[in-house]
């Protein structure tokens, strides 16, 4: 997809995302540095905000280190479902960052905080295998490839990564939920994501597609849903909503969650999902508006 093809598949999903809740004023500011006199605790996504695809951001990382020894609070919230945290962590510290494991929230400790109450189940379980199962080995999971029987011997479904998804796997699980509906759960809510040569697709996209095509509706976990607002605000404790930013380069994810979720927002507008676009069509055709718009992190 390019820019306005994601930017039109988000606008076709908005009756499953959250309603915008209010108008931002769509300021516009340089860099994060500029909102330092009026924020104290910076939420940042990571694609598009500390890197694209395996490649830091210049100058963000010594920015974002600059903001901590402010004795700024930073979290990143991302939708990062794909690898396991610990690889995560090694990743942020390859590209220069400096964070603590508790202060990247991500939609894969998200949907493993609301699994964990739930009855143990077999599970299919859309990932790539090669990455391992760290974070996941408390949980009976089969990962799901080309034979039809895995499909319909699972209780439910989870969606984490689509390195490794096809067309094929997806016909077999739109078939096996249409002979017998069972409930799926989506620990990465985004459409596309932004890297190197372009967007790839993400479990989003499959998940909105199962939900067109089978009538079953997923359950999503991280952003713009508040469950993973949720447990980042668990983990900050007592913190000011007027003085909190939920940073982003998409309006559908980002802002949007941002805004439900009670936290002012800001826009990337020269890096990831709208890199090398006018952002002022978007925000004027989608309605969502965000509080800043910045031209880099």
């Amino acid at each position: 997809m390019n820019t306005t093809e994601a930017f039109d598949a988000y606008e076709r999903v908005r009756h499953r995302l959250p309603a915008v809740q209010r108008q931002g004023a769509c300021q516009r500011v340089p860099n994060l540095d500029a909102l330092t006199d009026d924020i104290e605790t910076f939420l940042l996504d990571a694609f598009g905000v500390l890197n694209i695809g395996e490649t830091a951001i210049d100058g963000v990382p010594e920015r974002v280190a600059r903001l901590q020894k402010a004795g700024k609070r930073v979290l990143v919230v991302s939708n990062a479902a794909g690898y396991p945290h610990s690889d995560l962590m090694a990743k942020y510290a390859r590209l220069g960052y400096d964070f603590d494991a508790g202060d990247v929230i991500t939609s894969r400790k998200t949907i493993l905080h609301g699994l964990a109450s739930d009855p143990s189940r077999k599970w299919g379980l859309m990932a790539t295998q090669s990455l391992g199962r760290a974070d996941l080995e408390h949980l009976d999971v089969t990962y799901l490839a080309e034979d039809p029987a895995a499909y319909d011997a699972a209780e439910a479904f989870i969606l984490l990564g689509s390195a490794v998804w096809t067309e094929a796997r997806q016909a077999c699980l739109e078939q096996s939920l249409r002979d017998t509906p069972r409930p799926v759960y989506v620990g990465n809510p985004d459409i596309v994501a932004p890297r190197e040569t372009g967007f790839s697709t993400e479990p989003g996209h499959y998940a909105h597609q199962l939900g067109d095509a089978t009538g079953i509706e997923p359950e999503f976990f991280g952003k713009p849903f508040a469950n993973i607002f949720d447990l980042a605000f668990e983990h900050l404790g007592d913190f000011d909503p007027a003085r909190t930013v939920m940073v982003g380069d998409s309006l559908h994810t980002d802002i949007l969650g941002g805004q439900a979720a009670g936290l002012k927002t800001a826009l990337i507008s020269g890096y990831g999902f709208f890199a090398g676009h006018d952002v002022d069509g978007f925000i004027d055709a989608s309605g969502i508006q965000p509080d800043y718009i910045l031209d880099r992190p």
